[in-house]
């Protein structure tokens, strides 16, 4: 059974923390380091085009984010993903 793994940012000037699975947060620091990024503006970054879109909770979005990251990885690598 996984764990949530809290975290804290500052963003827009704001502290917030964001709970997510320790895969989660694996793959986000990947994503961050493949980009030359500090995972804090990673988030940032997913965050500002979150709240343009008017989308769901940060939380979400950054799942959402680290799937869609994973499965274009496995796309890039020729990896068949069944649905």
């Amino acid at each position: 059974m996984q764990y949530l793994k809290k975290r804290s940012f500052a963003l827009a000037g704001h502290k917030t923390s964001v709970a997510l699975e320790p895969a989660f947060w694996r793959l986000l620091e990947q994503v961050a380091g493949e980009r030359g990024l500090s995972l804090a503006a990673l988030v940032a970054e997913v965050d500002a085009g979150r709240a343009a879109d008017g989308a769901p909770p940060l939380a979400s979005t950054l799942r959402l984010f680290a799937l869609d990251q994973a499965l274009g990885r496995q796309h890039a690598e020729g990896v068949v993903v069944r649905r």
